[in-house]
């Protein structure tokens, strides 16, 4: 019985871990330019903490280019920026 119940307790200590580390932080920022030609958005955002980078205005890819016919230039807008395929890519915005 004391086995089962370590094994329960290891089962939803790894599923908590486990959803912790997908648990994606969105970042605040201002649409500055959109190249729908080229999938790309230009954000001026504060702090990236998952990417270890300091506010500044940068360029981005968009994993769905579908979401920058949503978007204008100037809207303030909070979005999940990662490092896919080496490349800063936006890949959630609100």
């Amino acid at each position: 019985m004391k086995n089962i119940r370590k094994i329960a307790f290891a089962v939803t200590l790894s599923i908590a871990a486990a959803s912790g580390a997908f648990a994606q932080e969105f970042t605040k920022g201002v649409v500055s330019k959109i190249d729908a030609k080229a999938d790309k958005i230009t954000i001026k955002h504060e702090d990236l903490k998952n990417l270890d980078m300091p506010a500044m205005t940068m360029v981005f890819r968009m994993k769905d280019p579908a979401l920058l016919e949503k978007l204008q230039v100037g809207q303030d807008i909070e979005f999940v920026a990662e490092r896919v395929d080496g490349k800063l890519t936006v890949t959630e915005i609100k």
